[in-house]
C-alpha cells in the first residue's frame, strides 16, 4: 500500500507524526495476524525540496512526479488555526501547486484523506463538492459559509464519502490513521488501537463549545444568550426571536446557516453542555441536573447524552 503524504509549510508536527507512527505500528504488528494486509510504504511529497513545520523542523520531500503512484494521498493539518487567516491561506496563490495535486489525484481516482485545517484545502480545491465531510468543530461556521457545496457534519470525528475520508480537530489525526488501517484490516486496526491505548471516539460533539460557535453571528449569539438564560424552561421560539430582535423565520435561517442545525438542536447542544458541566462539578442528583437544563427526568437526559455525545451521567461523574 503506497501512501503519499502531502506536507505543507506550517504543518502540524503532531498530525504528521501521528499518521506516520500509527502506520508504522500497524506495519510492525502485521505479523501477529494469520492473513496480514500489505505493508504501508510512506512517501512525503511537496512542491519544494523541503518544508518547515509549525515547530520549525525541516521535512525533506520529493515531488509528486518523482514519487511512486500512490494508492492513497493523505494531507495532515497545516496552516492557521483561526477561520479568517485559514481561508486566506488555503486560497493563496502559493497553495495552487497543492490544490492542483489534489485535483489530479481526485481525477485519477486516488483516495484522499485529510484532517483538521487541511479539510479546508480539499474544499478550496473543489474535491469535496457534493460530498459529506467534517472538520475542526470551531471552524465549522466558517467552513459551512465558505463551501456551501460540501455537506458538513462537524459533530463527527470522521466523515467517509466516495473516495475521501476527513477527520476533525488535530488529535483526530489518530482516528484518521486508524481508519486507514481499518480499510485494509479491521483486525489489525483493533490490534493497533489496543497497543496505542486508543478508545473509539465517533464524535467530537462533546468537545464543542456552543458559545464560541455562536459568536460568529450576532443573531445566533443573541439566541444562545437567551437559551442560557432560560435553560430550565420550555423552548419558545417566538420569545427567543423577539429577544434577538428578528422574526422566527430569520432566526431559523441564521442558526441553520451558521450552525447547520435547527434552533431546537442548537438549544439542545447548549443544554447538554451545561448538564455535562453540572455532572462533572456538582453532587446534584441526575434528575435535578436534568430539570435545571429543561428536561423532565434523568432518563431523557441520559438518552440524549448517549445519543449526542456518546457518554452517560455516570461516565461524566467518573
Amino acid at each position: 500500500m503506497r501512501v503519499s503524504v502531502l506536507v505543507l509549510d506550517g504543518l502540524f508536527d503532531s498530525g504528521l507524526a501521528t499518521v506516520q507512527d500509527v502506520l508504522q505500528m500497524a506495519n510492525e504488528l502485521r505479523g501477529e495476524l494469520p492473513q496480514p494486509p500489505p505493508a504501508w510504504e510512506l512517501t512525503r511529497i511537496g512542491s519544494r525540496g523541503s518544508v518547515r513545520t509549525a515547530a520549525g523542523h525541516l521535512i525533506e520531500t520529493v515531488t509528486a512526479a518523482d514519487a511512486p503512484p500512490p494508492d492513497l494521498l493523505v494531507v495532515p493539518g497545516a496552516g492557521p488555526k483561526q477561520p479568517a487567516p485559514l481561508l486566506e491561506w488555503v486560497a493563496a496563490p502559493e497553495r495552487e501547486p497543492e490544490r492542483a495535486e489534489l485535483r489530479r489525484a481526485r481525477e485519477a481516482g486516488t483516495p484522499l484523506a485529510a484532517a483538521c485545517t487541511s479539510t479546508f484545502l480539499l474544499a478550496e480545491a473543489g474535491v469535496l463538492d457534493g460530498l459529506s465531510a467534517t472538520t475542526s468543530w470551531w471552524l465549522a461556521p466558517a467552513f459551512r459559509q465558505a463551501y456551501p457545496r460540501v455537506e458538513l457534519d462537524e459533530g463527527n470525528m470522521l466523515a467517509h464519502a466516495d473516495g475521501v475520508v476527513t477527520a476533525g480537530a488535530a488529535m483526530a489525526h489518530l482516528d484518521l490513521a486508524l481508519a486507514l488501517v481499518r480499510r485494509s484490516s479491521p483486525a489489525l486496526a483493533e490490534l493497533t488501537a489496543r497497543y496505542l491505548v486508543v478508545d473509539d471516539r465517533p464524535t467530537q460533539a462533546g468537545y464543542a463549545i456552543p458559545g464560541h460557535l455562536a459568536r460568529t453571528d450576532p443573531v445566533v449569539s443573541a439566541f444562545e444568550r437567551w437559551v442560557r438564560a432560560h435553560l430550565d424552561e420550555p423552548l419558545r421560539m417566538a420569545d427567543a426571536a423577539r429577544a434577538a430582535g428578528v422574526s422566527e423565520r430569520t432566526l431559523q435561517r441564521a442558526v441553520d446557516r451558521v450552525m447547520g442545525v435547527s434552533p431546537l438542536r442548537f438549544a439542545q447542544s447548549i443544554r447538554l453542555e451545561q448538564a455535562a458541566h453540572l455532572l462533572r462539578t456538582t453532587d446534584l442528583p441526575t434528575d435535578a441536573v436534568a430539570r435545571r437544563v429543561g428536561y423532565e427526568n434523568a432518563s431523557t437526559l441520559t438518552t440524549l447524552l448517549r445519543r449526542r455525545h456518546g457518554t452517560t451521567p455516570g461516565r461524566l461523574r467518573g
